[in-house]
C-alpha cells in the first residue's frame, strides 16, 4: 500500500484478478465508487475524491485491462458490472453510491438494472447508454468517427499504438471546454496507462461490445434506484433527451443535473462542482 495526499493504494484480488483501487476516508462511512472513462483512469476522479473523502469513504479503480488492473475477457458492460460486484463483494462493501463517467457511466447503468439491491444511489455522467435514446442519433453523429472506428477488429491498435498522446489529446482538446483542466502531467500519466497492448486493445473492445450492450440493454426492466444523471453545458446533446431515454429504460427515480462551464470531462473540468452536486444528491438536497 501506498499514500500520497492521504488517498490509498491497494492491488486485490478479485476472482484471479489483480485490480488497482485508489481509496481515502473512513470505511465505516458511506462508501462511494468511482468508475472512470475513455481515455483516462482512476485519477480522473482524484479532484472529486479529495472533496468528499472527510464525510464518505471514497474508492476509484483502474478498470480491469487498464493501468496496474489485469484484463478480463470481455469488454461488454455487463461482464465489467459483475466484475464490479464480484470486488465489491472483496472488498465486504454493502450498498454503495456508484457513480460512473463516460465508459464508466455505461458500466454503472448496466450494473443498476443487473444489481438494484447493491446501491443506495448512482450517478451516470458526460455518456450515452448503448441502445438507450439517444443512443441511435449519437451513433449517427459525424463527430462521433471513433466509434465505427474502434469496433473494426485490429486495425486501431495497429494505427494508434505508440500514437496514444495524439490521439487522446484529441480528445482532451476537442471534448471538454476548460482546455487546461487535464494538464501534461495527467495527460502523460493517462498515456501510460493505455501504453502496453493489452490495455489499448481493452479500451477499443469496450466500443466493439456497444452491439452486445444494446441487446443487454433492450430489456427495459424497471428499478427504483435513485439515479442522477450528469451533463456538461457545453457539452453537445440536449439533457432533456437522455432524461426521456433513461426513464423509457426503467430509471423510475431520475434526476438531471446539468453542470455550468463544463464539457465532456465534467470530474476534472469542474471537481468542486461535481462533488457538491454528488454531496446533495446523496443527502437528499439536490434541488434540481
Amino acid at each position: 500500500m501506498s499514500n500520497k495526499d492521504n488517498i490509498s493504494h491497494q492491488q486485490i484480488n478479485v476472482g484471479g484478478i489483480s485490480v488497482h483501487i485508489a481509496l481515502a476516508g473512513d470505511s465505516a462511512n458511506q462508501a462511494i465508487l468511482f468508475l472512470h472513462g475513455y481515455p483516462e483512469n482512476w485519477q480522473e476522479f482524484e479532484g472529486v475524491m479529495n472533496r468528499l473523502k472527510d464525510t464518505y469513504y471514497v474508492l476509484a479503480i483502474d478498470l480491469p485491462g487498464i493501468g496496474m488492473s489485469e484484463p478480463i475477457a470481455s469488454g461488454d458492460k455487463h461482464c465489467l458490472a459483475e466484475f464490479i460486484n464480484n470486488m465489491l463483494q472483496a472488498l465486504h462493501i454493502d450498498r454503495i453510491v456508484l457513480v460512473g463517467h463516460d465508459v464508466g457511466g455505461m458500466t454503472a447503468y448496466s450494473f443498476i438494472k443487473q444489481y438494484p439491491e447493491k446501491l443506495l444511489k448512482a450517478v451516470i455522467m458526460n455518456t450515452a447508454i448503448p441502445g438507450v435514446d439517444p443512443w441511435e442519433q449519437v451513433k449517427r453523429n459525424p463527430h462521433i468517427w471513433h466509434f465505427a472506428l474502434y469496433e473494426v477488429p485490429a486495425l486501431p491498435e495497429a494505427v494508434f499504438a505508440g500514437k496514444q498522446r495524439v490521439l487522446f489529446d484529441y480528445f482532451y482538446n476537442t471534448l471538454s471546454f476548460n482546455k487546461q483542466a487535464i494538464d501534461d502531467d495527467k495527460r502523460d500519466e493517462y498515456v501510460k496507462s493505455y501504453s502496453n497492448s493489452i490495455a489499448l486493445k481493452t479500451s477499443f473492445d469496450w466500443y466493439r461490445a456497444f452491439s452486445h450492450d444494446e441487446k443487454d440493454n433492450s430489456k427495459n426492466t424497471p428499478v427504483d434506484v435513485p439515479v442522477l444523471y450528469i451533463r456538461g453545458e457545453k457539452e453537445s446533446g440536449d439533457i432533456d433527451q437522455y432524461a426521456e431515454g433513461l426513464r423509457k429504460s426503467g430509471i423510475h427515480d431520475l434526476r438531471c443535473k446539468l453542470i455550468e462551464s463544463c464539457g465532456h470531462f465534467g470530474p476534472e473540468e469542474q471537481p468542486e462542482v461535481v462533488a457538491e452536486v454528488i454531496r446533495e444528491f446523496v443527502v437528499d438536497k439536490l434541488t434540481s
